[in-house]
């Protein structure tokens, strides 16, 4: 692709590599996927900038790797925002869009209106799982919340967990709908050196500049401060395509453009699945979760779905073949 070429952007992350400095990256922008995880719940202001936060570094970090399945990502913490969750799905065929759904749970009792968001997690950890599918093992790699940001945790993860200088630049915000935009850049991973002991992030994590040494580091701090220089409308858009950006920011780094990839919203709860999850009660647990109007009932966090079911079809002692009366 041109770096001149003219497409929607929205709903999409764009690959992008920086040949001369020995950095890739993405440039993302969500609008109709952020209103759709947004517009199933009620969240309070402060959580709907970490929902959205967080979904936008989901898809900016699931388009960085070699998924087969799903990406997730938990931020956790003893504060009013108990539980920050985002699931990446992979295409599941060539040209097809991944999918990408969010959810919160808090303490609205606790929350503070003149808090900042970051702050309503109080202490925790930030927690990225890989799962490539049946007959894989899954992986997780965790950080403390630390740095003053869902984008700092992430930055600090990277660094800390693979040993790779990454940095983000994110914003979002709500006119006639959600819109989050932002750019990832992290060095190639030939250039990250193994760092030993301590480092100079909160509480002696790694970051970046522990990383990168001699020509690697010029290059990271040239791009880092490019970076700096971008603002929030450029970031969102829809006025500054992505492609235009780039050039603006990264015009002398020798800027190459990949093919962009749509994300959408996208739920993978069933009724198959929910039956699933309670396949391990027995017919007297069931009995305790069934309404006073005889069924079990289910809701999904992600989207909102609503499940009413048989209790005597559901359960290890399920009634008939398959768990069918």
């Amino acid at each position: 692709m041109t770096i001149g070429s003219q497409i929607a952007w929205d709903d999409t992350v764009l690959p992008f590599q920086l040949d001369r400095a020995d950095i890739r990256g993405r440039v993302a922008r969500l609008d109709g996927a952020l209103d759709q995880i947004l517009g199933q719940h009620d969240y309070p202001p402060a959580i709907e900038a970490l929902v959205a936060e967080a979904a936008l570094l989901t898809a900016l970090i699931g388009q960085m790797i070699k998924l087969r399945w799903k990406l997730s990502l938990q931020i956790r913490g003893n504060g009013a925002a108990r539980l920050i969750a985002t699931d990446y799905y992979g295409p599941g065929d060539d040209g097809a869009p991944a999918r990408i759904r969010a959810y919160a749970s808090y303490d609205a009792d606790r929350l503070d209106p003149d808090m900042p968001a970051f702050d309503q997690i109080g202490e925790g950890f930030f927690a990225i799982l890989i799962d490539q599918g049946p007959g894989t093992l899954p992986y997780q790699g965790i950080t403390p919340i630390a740095g003053g940001s869902l984008s700092a945790c992430a930055e600090t993860y990277f660094a800390q967990s693979e040993q790779l200088p990454t940095r983000f630049a994110l914003s979002h915000g709500r006119a006639e709908g959600w819109r989050a935009g932002g750019v990832m850049v992290q060095h190639m991973p030939k250039a990250s050196p193994f760092a030993q002991g301590g480092g100079s992030g909160d509480g002696g994590l790694l970051a970046a500049d522990d990383i990168v040494h001699g020509d690697d580091r010029e290059n990271w701090t040239r791009v880092n401060l490019l970076l700096d220089t971008v603002d929030a409308e450029e970031l969102i858009g829809p006025e500054v395509q992505p492609t235009d950006l780039l050039i603006r920011l990264f015009h002398e780094e020798g800027a190459r453009v990949f093919d962009a990839r749509q994300v959408r919203f996208g739920c993978s709860c069933s009724e198959d699945k929910v039956r699933n999850s309670l396949s391990i009660y027995s017919a007297k647990d069931i009995a305790t979760m069934t309404t006073d109007d005889g069924v079990v009932t289910a809701d999904c966090q992600f989207c909102g779905a609503h499940y009413e079911l048989d209790p005597r079809t559901v359960g290890f002692e399920a009634e008939g073949a398959e768990g069918r009366p």
